[in-house]
This record gives C-alpha cells, sequence and structure tokens, in this order.
C-alpha cells in the first residue's frame, strides 16, 4: 500500500536456487516468465511443492502477513515493483496502491490464470476491484477463491 516493499510470507514449493531462471526454463518459459513471473508447467517446482500448491497450503503464511497488517485477506494481490512499472500507467499505479493487497482477490477468484498481464485482463481486473471495492465484491473474492481453490473447476496450480 502506497509503494511500501512487504517481504510475503509462503512456504516454500520451488527448488533452492529457483531464481537461477535460465538455468531451469525453456526459451519459450523463459519469456512466460519475463513477462508473467509465472511459467506453465514449471520444472523448478519439487513433488511436494506439487502438492502444497493444489492445496493452496503454500499461501497460509501470509496469515502472518496480515497479522502484521502489511496484506489484508482480500484486495490485490501483491505485486512486483517491476510488474508494476511493465504494466501499469502512473495513474493506474496510483490507484492499485491506494488500497492494501490481499491473499486473495478479485483475479484469484474468477480468471486467475487465464488472465495475464500480457494480455492486459490481469491489470484490468484488479483495478475493477481497486474501483469497486464493497462488501459484496470482497464477498465474491471470498467464496470464488475456494471454488477456484476446491471446485469442480479449480484453476490452482
Amino acid at each position: 500500500m502506497h509503494g511500501k516493499t512487504i517481504k510475503i510470507l509462503k512456504l516454500r514449493s520451488m527448488v533452492a536456487d529457483a531464481g537461477d531462471v535460465q538455468k531451469y526454463l525453456s526459451p519459450e518459459q523463459l519469456h512466460q516468465w519475463e513477462v508473467e513471473r509465472k511459467v506453465d508447467d514449471d520444472p523448478r517446482i519439487t513433488k511436494v511443492g506439487s502438492f502444497i500448491r493444489k492445496c493452496s497450503i503454500d499461501e497460509m503464511p501470509q496469515f502472518l502477513n496480515v497479522l502484521n497488517g502489511d496484506l489484508s485477506v482480500i484486495g490485490p494481490r501483491p505485486i512486483t515493483r517491476d510488474e508494476l512499472e511493465q504494466h501499469f500507467s502512473d495513474e493506474e499505479k496510483a490507484e492499485l496502491l491506494s488500497v492494501q493487497p490481499g491473499i486473495t482477490g478479485l483475479w484469484q477468484a474468477t480468471d486467475r490464470n487465464a488472465a495475464t498481464f500480457e494480455s492486459g485482463t490481469r491489470q484490468k481486473i484488479e483495478l475493477h476491484y481497486v474501483r469497486n471495492r464493497c462488501f459484496r465484491m470482497d464477498w465474491k473474492c471470498f467464496t470464488g477463491t475456494f471454488g477456484a481453490m476446491f471446485g469442480k473447476k479449480r484453476t490452482g496450480r
């Protein structure tokens, strides 16, 4: 919020040197990583990591971020400074940074993996939440997240 850098707590789901992306990713995956900061079929994810991601257990430590006041439960997903600079105009940055980021939000509850920065849909979803947030939208995010995690059409990875 307001551009304050925070450290997001998560359980490790990748190999120890996962930051060395060129060591693990194909050229196509590397391009996807540079644009989205996520990769389909990421080879760096361990077997245990795959399980904790499927169950979204890797997100549980973020509740400590909530208790610390760095995150809310629902809000736009925190992003890196690079993602902010690359994908948002100055006006959009100010809007996005005006609210506290959340563990889950409209992006996770709706299109999740289909909505990318490259296509522009992720920015639209995050800004739609910021511009229209209310209890009803938070409830939609809350219930939609559980559907994305555990429902028939689950999109978690």
